[in-house]
């Protein structure tokens, strides 16, 4: 009987290389275990360059605010809104350079999580459920609210971006693929927060919104980058039925907490420190991916060792 690769279909010649139960031919399982540091690099200069984007918004808030009113501001803020998302998308250009990826495939994942969060997510959370509604100011019925709502329906969507779509790609053939198309979904997933949130206010102030901005995008990459850390093991390896579930209710878990702290450390003693809030979703983001890049990193080489024995 002759094995099939888990990732291209073709009959493996010679003797087959495996992780756990999954089979692979020579070409897969050497990108499946290929330590990358490019999209660490990639992640690290987005939010070096998302830094800069509030910092250049200030400036410019300041400079241009007479001319920034009505119809002109909502535009702005628009395209404001869409920063982020330039931003990945010429990482990505610069990265296609050292490590080929269709950059159609991630731009299709921004702009599916970003359609499900306009189409799906926010109407079940402000229309169906009203959290704005009935939202307390209990702490802990906040969390409650944060997790069995808001964060089970985004992390769920974006989810969805990722796992039945590029999952069955030939494209996605390194376990940290998932990270960065999760974070692909998650991204896309904030701008449209970003620009629903700019047209009902009819525009917000420059400095104010861009910190927004900004804030969304990295906390939601960063949720959405762990549920792509779970779907990428669990597309290379046999990891059982629970795996996906799991990684589902950690990125849940994470997205309640890391948004009411959030909330505190942008109001700090009823005053608003915003520029908190960035410093926190950075801290987080950094920390986030960089301890998926390391368990990504250690999980290729413990399977080019058990290989090689």
């Amino acid at each position: 009987m002759t094995n099939s690769c888990c990732v291209c279909g073709k009959p493996i010649k010679g003797v087959s290389r495996s992780i756990g139960s999954r089979q692979f031919c020579d070409y897969h399982f050497s990108r499946a275990t290929r330590n990358s540091f490019a999209p660490g690099l990639l992640i690290a200069a987005i939010i070096i360059g998302l830094g800069l984007f509030v910092v250049v918004a200030s400036l410019l808030a300041s400079r241009f605010q007479e001319y920034l009113n009505g119809n002109n501001l909502v535009v702005v803020g628009i395209v404001f809104a869409l920063v982020p998302a330039v931003l990945w998308m010429v990482a990505f250009y610069v990265l296609d350079r050292i490590e080929p990826e269709p950059k159609i495939f991630i731009l299709g994942i921004f702009l599916l999580g970003g359609l499900l969060a306009g189409a799906v997510g926010q109407p079940l959370i402000d229309e169906f459920f009203q959290v704005n509604e009935w939202s307390s100011r209990s702490l802990g019925l906040r969390l409650l609210q944060g997790i069995l709502i808001v964060g089970v329906i985004q992390e769920f969507l974006k989810y969805a971006a990722v796992r039945y779509t590029i999952f069955h790609s030939q494209e996605f053939d390194q376990r940290i693929d998932g990270i960065v198309y999760g974070a692909a979904a998650g991204l896309g997933y904030a701008t449209m927060l970003n620009i629903t949130y700019i047209i009902d206010n009819g525009g917000v102030e420059l400095s104010i919104g861009a910190i927004r901005i900004v804030v969304n995008a990295l906390a939601h990459a960063s949720f959405a980058a762990v549920t792509g850390y779970f779907i990428g093991r669990a597309k290379f390896e046999d990891m059982g039925i629970l795996w996906l579930p799991i990684g589902l209710l950690l990125a849940t878990l994470l997205n309640a907490i890391v948004t009411l702290g959030l909330e505190m450390v942008s109001y700090s003693q009823l005053q608003a420190t915003p520029i908190k809030g960035v410093v926190f979703a950075g801290a987080v983001s950094i920390a986030t991916f960089a301890v998926l890049f390391w368990i990504v990193q250690r999980n290729n080489k413990a399977a080019v060792a058990l290989v090689r024995e």
